[in-house]
């Protein structure tokens, strides 16, 4: 998700793909879903376990990685934001943010207890998922995607995420500077390339001025296709992944 999210749509840098690989990827999987969620959730879940586990390790998992973002940008030696004041800025919106997707994560983990509960139960014993239609789980996940992608899309906010308001407050920029060095403009360059839908949206020029006279509408077609698109990419991904990983294993 992390690396289509650079290269599609310019979210992220290439330069920082591993960090954010590592702070939103392996941390959340590796480190809060075996040692917080499923111990809390057990073998039998319940919607309070589910909901519990969820909040406890999206929390938990937002944490260690914004404590790791405010570690690896001092570590960098390429800004000088101040170690307290940074860290005391991520922690706290990165545990608001956390509960709310915690919340996000026990619904839909919830749904799917409820309409599949045999999901749940040999996921958490690691036993291979078959034997039975998910075809409604399935069909009423892609759903909620083409409809979050497509439509809810529209009404995302457009204040600065929880990095960005961190950044902001202890340097009164969204963003930091980039350093003068060929290795940011080369990457720059690609990402320019490859993200045909930057920022979540068509290309625009820079000759192109919008006309401040008429209301903006809520009605953002841009954003609908790179809702879709990045929907149907990391699908595509994940069902390639999966049928390797089926082969392989098939074939031991």
């Amino acid at each position: 998700i992390l690396t289509v999210q650079a290269l599609l749509f310019a979210d992220g840098g290439l330069l920082a793909l591993g960090c954010n690989i590592f702070n939103l990827g392996f941390l959340p999987c590796f480190i809060a879903y075996p040692f917080i969620y499923r111990p809390i959730v057990g073998d039998k879940p319940s919607q309070n376990r589910i909901l519990l586990g969820a909040i406890i390790a999206a929390i938990t998992g937002l944490q260690m990685g914004a404590f790791g973002v405010v570690l690896e940008t001092l570590f960098s030696g390429l800004s000088e934001l101040p170690f307290k004041t940074f860290v005391l800025l991520m922690q706290p919106i990165h545990l608001a943010i956390g509960i709310v997707e915690g919340v996000v994560t026990a619904a839909v983990v919830s749904f799917v207890w409820k309409s599949r509960p045999e999901i749940l139960e040999k996921t958490a014993n690691t036993a291979p998922v078959n034997g039975f239609s998910g075809k409604f789980v399935l069909t009423a996940l892609l759903a909620a995607a083409v409809i979050t992608g497509g439509v809810l899309s529209w009404f995302a906010s457009s204040n600065p995420d929880g990095l960005e308001w961190a950044v902001f407050h202890t340097t009164g920029k969204e963003e930091l500077e980039t350093p003068n060095r060929n290795i940011y403009s080369l990457l720059g360059k690609i990402q320019e390339k490859t993200a045909f839908l930057p920022d979540y949206g068509f290309r625009v020029s820079e000759d192109v001025k919008t006309d401040s006279s008429e209301p903006e509408s809520i009605v953002n077609p841009g954003t609908s296709v790179s809702g879709l698109v990045g929907g149907v990419v990391i699908l595509a991904l994940a069902a390639f992944i999966g049928f390797a990983l089926k082969k392989k294993n098939g074939s031991r």
